[in-house]
């Protein structure tokens, strides 16, 4: 959710939504911290269990053998699975950019992000806690969050304040848009949006499934974006709504800041395209 000055309750991208964020894992202090690993998907047979969980416990090793000695850094997109996820988990290429600059899924064409979950992160984002386990607001399910950087490429953070990412208090400067978005962990848990295989949220499960994971859970998160910032998401078009009202361009920041922050976390920047169909659309209605 989003709040702004005169603004209307928006909604944010996972927990953390963005005000603040918090805890959220049953088991406060005992956090998994493991490499990325090869997954190769298979029938959920007792077998088939049985051989992924030896191969998980090799990668696993291999994948602290290579930390320690500085070589391996990790996988590649495509073998990308984070362990905590759950046996069923399966595995999906990497992404591409289409021609109009947004990103394609070949398994789930309807989803378009604008933005990878590394230029979220490192345009301003979250107010800087969302990789904190304890960043920002306790949430109602404890006070730790499983939730770290270290199952993902180092690539993501390079050359950023590990307070612009993974600090303990939320600081709407480090937003690129100068504004607190959003509400904390604890409204995010007791609407029961959040499930325990991603527990910060949505950009968590986006940071995954762009990665190449795959679960049950994919549908109902890209429904969820396209409600917000697809094609026709409504704080999409609030947003646009908003530049009209104002008689500002598409792209000027003094229009609706919170709700431009709340749609960077979503992976989402409106461009000349999205206010060009914007108004297309509205034409259209007034015929």
């Amino acid at each position: 959710m989003v709040r702004g000055a005169g603004s209307k309750v928006v909604a944010g991208a996972g927990a953390l939504g963005v005000r603040g964020a918090g805890a959220g894992s049953s088991e406060a202090g005992k956090r998994r911290r493991v490499a990325p690993v090869r997954f190769e998907a298979g029938p959920a047979t007792t077998e088939g269990s049985a051989a992924r969980a030896a191969a998980k416990a090799e990668a696993v090793a291999e994948g602290a053998a290579a930390a320690k000695s500085g070589a391996g850094r990790r996988p590649t997109p495509e073998a990308f699975r984070v362990v905590a996820c759950g046996e069923r988990a399966q595995v999906a290429g990497a992404p591409k950019r289409s021609a109009r600059g947004d990103l394609v899924f070949d398994d789930f064409p309807t989803f378009r992000p604008s933005l990878s979950p590394d230029q979220v992160i490192r345009a301003g984002s979250f107010g800087g806690i969302y990789f904190n386990p304890r960043g920002g607001k306790a949430g109602i399910k404890g006070r730790v969050v499983d939730v770290g950087t270290e199952e993902y490429p180092p690539e993501w953070f390079q050359g950023l304040a590990k307070d612009a990412y993974a600090g303990r208090r939320y600081r709407k400067e480090v937003n690129k848009y100068g504004v607190v978005a959003g509400q904390d962990q604890a409204f995010w848990e007791s609407k029961g949006w959040i499930i325990p295989q991603d527990p910060r949220g949505w950009f968590q499960w986006y940071t995954r499934f762009y990665l190449g994971r795959r679960t049950a859970d994919d549908a109902r998160q890209v429904s969820r974006w396209n409600g917000v910032a697809g094609a026709k998401g409504r704080w999409k078009a609030a947003l646009l709504n908003t530049c009209l009202r104002q008689g500002r361009n598409w792209d000027d920041a003094r229009a609706s800041p919170v709700i431009r922050q709340t749609l960077l976390h979503w992976g989402c920047e409106v461009t000349q395209r999205d206010w060009d169909e914007h108004l297309a659309r509205l034409s259209a209605k007034s015929k």
